[in-house]
């Protein structure tokens, strides 16, 4: 059994109401990385230069060496840019969190002094701003531990969220299993919250961004003035403001580098966007924990059976009786490569209905002939599935005078005959009327449009038994 991992399906076509506070339309959280002093540096141990998002165009790793430059531009970053930062938000007095990489915390304390003061969110950006995507997992979950510790140590609390940014595949389910945090952000998947299951603990994601980020002043393609920032944040609010006014609230993150945003031709595109999105009504600028706690009370986390982790004989045992008398559809499918996708009505009716498609004709055929005739002997004897009864019953043919039980009777005799398989037709769908109209229609019908025909009706009713289970 092979499983496919990845969630490309998220809340579907209807995203949850997420009732912001206030009746807000967009809830807006404004994240700063701070990094600097966490980077890459023999002076730290590494084994080379930083040579990641600065305005170093083309930038290289210099293995064994210090890079004086790409220091001095990491270095601005705390020197200036966090202040230039921290006057712009405290000024406007607008909540800030705070991505903040351990060990260049453990080196900037009247930095995190400053945090402390503005009743900023500290949260942990990992140990140390290094790739992690070769990291075995047992030095990742190790260096997480360090970082919670240090972080502890420096900051006087431990963190309750985090993001790791340079991560591994590792990454999200080592810091869901760790236990401690109210809120992890390394997915980039969709504009709400949403809840993964970590063994027998719930965590909270809330997803992050790399394209309503200063990062794109150091990327190609990429900002290279402050109005271009400005100009793509307001697009960015705009469309999430009228979702929400229509509505259906979204989150708007955005992501600040001290070294990038914090230089003057840069941070005036910042400011203008803070002053914009403050201007409208119905705008909630909240911290990721203010948007963690409030998510957590509101959309508290629901476990349900997935069709995906069943075992297989749960599985069959589920969906075995969905195709008539057919329990090897339920067999076949439950080998696909299923995953979160499936976990849903649409999902399981494509996995079944793949199984039914790819059968050979004769295994179809099958699959046509251990349905019932409409009314006939076996509902009278009370000997039909628990399904065919109550689909049958909803269209009244369960209680048919006798002329219509011999209509239906003669019609059953002459469809078989002509076809060989029973008449078969999605009764939910349908009145006692529109079945007799159907029955007379496609008796015109040659065999192989017939045999089409009746195949789509047995995918429709196993969608409406798929329904009936509340998938």
């Amino acid at each position: 059994m092979t499983r496919y991992p990845r969630d490309l399906r998220g809340y579907g076509r209807t995203t949850p109401d997420p009732r912001w506070p206030g009746g807000a339309r967009v809830a807006i959280s404004m994240v700063l990385n701070f990094e600097e002093g966490g980077e890459n540096c023999v002076l730290h141990g590494d084994a080379a230069s930083e040579a990641f998002l600065s305005d170093i165009a083309g930038a290289a790793q210099w293995p064994g060496q210090r890079h004086w430059n790409m220091e001095s531009i990491y270095d601005y970053g705390a020197r200036a840019g966090f202040w230039r930062l921290h006057r712009l938000f405290t000024g406007l007095n607008l909540p800030l969190t705070i991505y903040g990489v351990a060990t260049a915390l453990a080196r900037a304390p009247e930095q995190v002094a400053a945090m402390k003061e503005a009743g900023w969110e500290i949260a942990s950006h990992g140990l140390k701003w290094v790739e992690h995507k070769d990291m075995p997992e047992a030095e990742e979950r190790a260096q997480i531990a360090e970082a919670i510790r240090l972080h502890t140590e420096v900051v006087g609390e431990r963190p309750r969220g985090w993001y790791t940014g340079r991560c591994s595949v590792n990454t999200v389910r080592l810091t869901a299993e760790e236990g401690g945090f109210d809120w992890i952000s390394d997915t980039y998947d969709d504009d709400l919250p949403y809840w993964v299951e970590a063994g027998e603990r719930d965590q909270l994601v809330i997803p992050y961004t790399l394209e309503a980020n200063d990062m794109r002043f150091a990327t190609a393609p990429g900002y290279i003035e402050g109005e271009q920032f400005f100009t793509y944040l307001k697009d960015s609010f705009d469309t999430l403001y009228a979702e929400g006014l229509a509505g259906a609230p979204k989150m708007f993150s955005v992501g600040l580098h001290n070294r990038l945003i914090g230089r003057p031709g840069k941070v005036a595109g910042l400011k203008r966007f803070l002053e914009y999105a403050r201007g409208h009504e119905g705008v909630w600028f909240a911290t990721r924990g203010e948007i963690a706690a409030h998510w957590a009370a509101t959309h508290p986390p629901v476990r349900c059976e997935r069709p995906s982790q069943m075992s297989r004989a749960r599985f069959i045992e589920v969906f075995g009786g969905v195709y008539e008398h057919s329990a090897w559809i339920a067999e076949r499918a439950f080998d696909l490569q299923l995953g979160p996708a499936h976990d849903c009505l649409e999902g399981m009716a494509s996995a079944l209905a793949r199984m039914f498609r790819s059968a050979s004709a004769d295994e179809r055929l099958g699959v046509l002939t251990a349905h019932p005739d409409l009314a006939g002997k076996l509902a009278q004897a009370k000997r039909l599935t628990a399904e065919s009864t109550n689909e049958q019953a909803s269209a009244g043919l369960d209680a048919l005078s006798d002329a219509e039980r011999a209509t239906f009777e003669a019609l059953n005799t002459q469809y078989t005959k002509k076809f060989g398989f029973p008449f078969i037709i999605a009764v939910k769908d349908n009145t006692k009327a529109s079945i007799l109209h159907a029955f007379h229609r496609r008796l015109a019908h040659n065999r192989n449009r017939e045999l089409a025909e009746a195949c789509a009706q047995v995918e429709r009713i196993a969608w409406h038994r798929l329904s009936a289970m509340g998938l």
